[in-house]
């Protein structure tokens, strides 16, 4: 079905933007980029898929039993997002709030073009229609100038960006508070309460966007998305799920801590969010969630926890981050593995319906994609998906600019922090779009 060659590249972060300056010629365009972050659990540098020859797009309606049938009957790497609102598919939940970003909730595409990146070599996977085509694209994309240079350079004809607030700081400790008391009462233990910051009537340069917040931020899972003329622009430093031939990986983040500048003062950041009991907490409790999530596909006595709440520094953050993983029976569904995990527990609480419905009532506007997940199955039915955070999304046609940040709430909450942890991990979005 696809032909395949490889190439020897000089200088891969240079031809690494590169081809996503070249994919900007295409309708869909998904860049997954690992920024050189080792890791235990990674396949490729970076990985870039484009021009679709076969797509899936629907609502949440059948959603999974849809993908299901697109992922089989294909057999082919697929790329795509499920967002955040296909809870609706498994649970009896609903949707309610406003949607000015009009995102589909569930888009993969079979892409004709296929670019992986590792090290020193590039492979490209092209489909047998347009095979002919690898020689000249690879060339083509050598040609080009280095992307992030010139966009340095290049001024944007949209101005500055104006960003307003989803909910005054005394509405979001408000609805803390309101979020306390279920908690107090004991109708969940945990929730992730969001909230959106957004800018009508306005635009951005997606790509000059892009290589600005993936510069400052340098995370694991960026993600650069465009479908049409709804884009994702995303810093993520979290991985959903991933599985390995039989193997599942989940790697939930929970416990966030500032950086400094001074060393010593930075590594005792690190160590004060090792050692705080909070942090520690909000991340046993998602971990517990996802033993139980991943259990239901699991092989009996399978589900372990290979890490937990190990301390992990990005260049805006510490993070808190476990790893659990299962195995599966070989004649498990892959779809089947990621509906029942989904949506991941370091975005929703414990019990997770419960949050999800609290979730619902307390925050004002649609998830979205945001706290969904982008990735790639691989015609062996392996699969990688991110957590969509610390993200940019862009829907050129209605002129509207998003992003949402929230955090875990539970008893120890103190709505004030909670506050300030939002605007620090809005810190890099809003720099980025208001140069401040």
């Amino acid at each position: 079905m696809r032909s395949t060659q490889k190439y020897a590249l000089t200088d891969p972060v240079s031809f690494k933007n590169q081809m996503l300056q070249w994919a900007q010629i295409f309708d869909e365009v998904i860049l997954l980029d690992s920024n050189s972050y080792q890791q235990l659990y990674s396949s490729y540098d970076a990985v870039l898929a484009v021009e679709a020859f076969t797509a899936i797009k629907t609502d949440h309606i059948n959603a999974f039993a849809e993908l299901q049938e697109y992922q089989e009957k294909t057999a082919d790497w697929i790329f795509g997002y499920l967002s955040y609102d296909l809870k609706n598919d498994v649970e009896h939940l609903i949707s309610q709030n406003k949607d000015d970003l009009l995102f589909p909730d569930l888009y993969f595409f079979q892409p004709k073009k296929l670019l992986l990146l590792k090290g020193n070599e590039l492979e490209m996977h092209y489909l047998r229609m347009v095979d002919d085509e690898m020689d000249d694209d690879f060339q083509e994309i050598q040609e080009l100038p280095d992307t992030i240079q010139l966009l340095e350079k290049e001024d944007s004809d949209c101005g500055k960006v104006k960003i307003s607030l989803g909910m005054t700081k005394d509405v979001y400790k408000k609805k803390v508070g309101l979020m306390l008391d279920h908690i107090h009462r004991g109708d969940i233990y945990e929730a992730n309460f969001c909230q959106e910051f957004f800018a009508k009537d306005s635009c951005i340069e997606p790509l000059q966007t892009y290589h600005h917040l993936n510069t400052i931020s340098q995370p694991p899972f960026a993600t650069f998305l465009k479908f049409d003329n709804q884009y994702l622009l995303s810093a993520s430093p979290e991985r959903y799920i991933r599985k390995e031939g039989k193997k599942i990986i989940s790697q939930p983040i929970k416990g966030t801590a500032k950086r400094a500048e001074d060393k010593t003062e930075d590594e005792k950041l690190a160590a004060q969010l090792k050692a705080d009991t909070k942090e520690r907490s909000e991340n046993i409790m998602i971990v517990d969630l996802v033993r139980n999530d991943l259990s239901r596909t699991a092989v009996k006595g399978s589900v372990k926890v290979e890490e937990l709440c190990g301390v992990y520094s990005f260049k805006q953050v510490h993070q808190m981050i476990s790893t659990v993983v299962s195995e599966v029976k070989e004649t498990t569904s892959p779809v089947e593995v990621i509906k029942t995990t989904f949506p991941m527990g370091s975005m929703t609480g414990a019990p997770k319906i419960s949050a999800m419905q609290i979730i619902e009532n307390l925050e004002e506007s649609k998830r979205g994609l945001y706290s969904g997940a982008v990735g790639y199955f691989t015609p062996k039915g392996d699969f990688d998906f991110n957590v969509v955070i610390r993200s940019i999304l862009y829907n050129a046609a209605e002129n509207y600019i998003s992003y949402t940040v929230g955090g875990a709430i539970t008893a120890k909450s103190d709505p004030d922090k909670e506050y300030e942890e939002c605007l620090l991990k809005a810190k890099a979005m809003r720099e980025v779009l208001e140069g401040v």
